[in-house]
C-alpha cells in the first residue's frame, strides 16, 4: 500500500471515530431529541466504537500505522 494510501486510511479511520465521540455533543448543540430512535440508535453506535477503539485489546490488533501514540509508520 502506497503512503499516500496509508495517510488517507488512518485519516478516515481517526475522522470517523472522532466523529462518533462528539456525537452526542452534536445532537445536544443541535436541540434534537436524544429519544427519537435514529438518534438513540446512533449515539448507542457511537458510544460504542468508542468504547472498542479505546480497548487494549483492539489496540494491538490494529496495524502499527493505525495505532494511536508511537505509531510505526515506516511500515
Amino acid at each position: 500500500m502506497s503512503e499516500a494510501a496509508k495517510r488517507t486510511l488512518r485519516t478516515v479511520v481517526q475522522t470517523a471515530v472522532g466523529l462518533c465521540v462528539l456525537l452526542p455533543t452534536v445532537v445536544d448543540a443541535s436541540g434534537v431529541s436524544e429519544t427519537i430512535p435514529w438518534v438513540a440508535g446512533a449515539l448507542a453506535v457511537a458510544a460504542g466504537v468508542a468504547r472498542v477503539m479505546a480497548l487494549p485489546a483492539v489496540e494491538a490488533l490494529l496495524p502499527g500505522w493505525l495505532r494511536s501514540g508511537g505509531a510505526d509508520e515506516r511500515h
